[in-house]
């Protein structure tokens, strides 16, 4: 009976779904944060160079 219950229950299941979505969603955030930082450090670079000149 304990088993059954145990199959029954959706609980473990929703958090553990819930916790694959903030996992997708913070590989999302961190992937867009690099791909910025690296633009704005090429683009800092450059103006760096120019300004030396």
């Amino acid at each position: 009976m304990l088993l059954l219950k145990f199959l029954r229950c959706n609980k473990g299941t929703t958090a553990i779904e819930y916790g694959l979505i903030g996992m997708l969603i913070s590989v999302a955030i961190i992937g867009g944060v690099q791909a910025v930082g690296s633009s704005s450090e090429l683009q800092l670079q450059n103006i760096a160079d120019h300004l030396v000149k």
